[in-house]
């Protein structure tokens, strides 16, 4: 931070720093969130809402909304959840549950960039087809079962010592920031998202660039929706349906630090570990279920008060 003024360590790292004495209020104060056990399982939880979010953010990245990331995920792991309960083997089943989110993709795609529909407009659409095929498929019944280790394990196991979901979490959060930072796909999304008519004028494909935002988005969902089903041995047609607001909720608290008013990797990972640090440790200190809401309503204001026009420009631009 050397070279920096205060007003720019506060305006890139105020939100970061804040998230960190968050942390340490419940690592001194809460009873048991310091607890190995307890440290482990907000790490795992955060690792799916952080690949969740991270998929909004490549979607907003080349100014396009997502709102359908939640019941994307919800199919993809009814999906996969369907050919496990049917002995299909697990590596079909990922598969599946991966191929589901970049159909849904890509489907957004299609609309935003060749049929000139709002994304808010599309997503929504797209969310609405997605919840009903789940609950067609389930009948609104949750596949349960004792599913093979090799599939659970994706979710529940350990390598090296680490938690396998984890993993994940640095994989997927590695490539989404190689992505954007090293490669001339990442700076043309960039370049798209931030002016897409100068971008286009520069020679960039920009409507390419927009569907590989949100097929990476269901991509993200895909991956998502099968750790949650290997994780929790089931699949139910509403089963990411609370992580919607959490991943918009982590894009937009990640953009108020590190690269202010822009979304980036780092930014959201963060955000969605700090919101699962003030999750479990209120429920540590024993605050009402309903606390958790209010806390995530009033982010969620704050964020988009301090990117209100990036939102704007994402939702309503054809």
């Amino acid at each position: 931070m050397l070279g920096l003024s205060w007003r720019d360590v506060v305006g890139h790292y105020g939100t970061a720093i804040a998230g960190l004495v968050l942390i340490a209020f419940f690592l001194i104060f809460a009873p048991n969130f310091a607890s190995p056990t307890n440290i482990v399982n907000v790490l795992k939880d955060t690792s799916c809402l952080a690949i969740l979010a991270l998929g909004f953010a490549l979607a907003f990245t080349v100014a396009e909304l997502d709102l359908s990331i939640a019941e994307t995920a919800s199919l993809a792991a009814v999906v996969c959840g369907w050919l496990i309960q049917s002995q299909y083997p697990p590596i079909v089943a990922v598969a599946a549950a991966i191929g589901v989110g970049g159909a849904l993709g890509l489907f957004n795609g299609f609309g935003v960039t060749v049929l000139r529909i709002p994304s808010l407009i599309m997503t929504l659409g797209t969310a609405a087809i997605a919840k009903g095929l789940a609950f067609m498929i389930t009948q609104g019944i949750a596949f349960v079962g004792r599913w093979p280790v090799g599939f659970t394990g994706l979710a529940r196991g350990t390598s090296f010592g680490i938690p396998n979901l984890v993993l994940w979490m640095t994989a997927v959060t590695l490539f989404a920031y190689g992505l954007v930072k090293w490669t001339r796909i990442g700076a043309h999304m960039v370049a798209t998202g931030e002016a897409d008519e100068a971008a286009r004028l520069a020679g960039i494909a920009t409507g390419r660039m927009k569907r590989i935002g949100l097929l990476l988005t269901g991509l993200f969902a895909g991956i998502t929706a099968m750790l949650l089903a290997a994780s929790l041995s089931s699949a139910a047609p509403n089963m990411a349906g609370d992580y919607l607001l959490y991943a918009i909720a982590a894009m937009l608290l990640g953009m108020t630090m590190f690269e202010p008013g822009k979304p980036n990797v780092p930014g959201t990972v963060f955000a969605a570990l700090v919101l699962k640090v003030l999750g479990n440790g209120l429920v540590m200190m024993g605050a009402p279920y309903y606390a958790q809401d209010i806390v995530l309503g009033v982010i969620i204001i704050g964020s988009v008060a301090f990117s209100a026009s990036a939102m704007k420009k994402a939702a309503f631009k054809v």
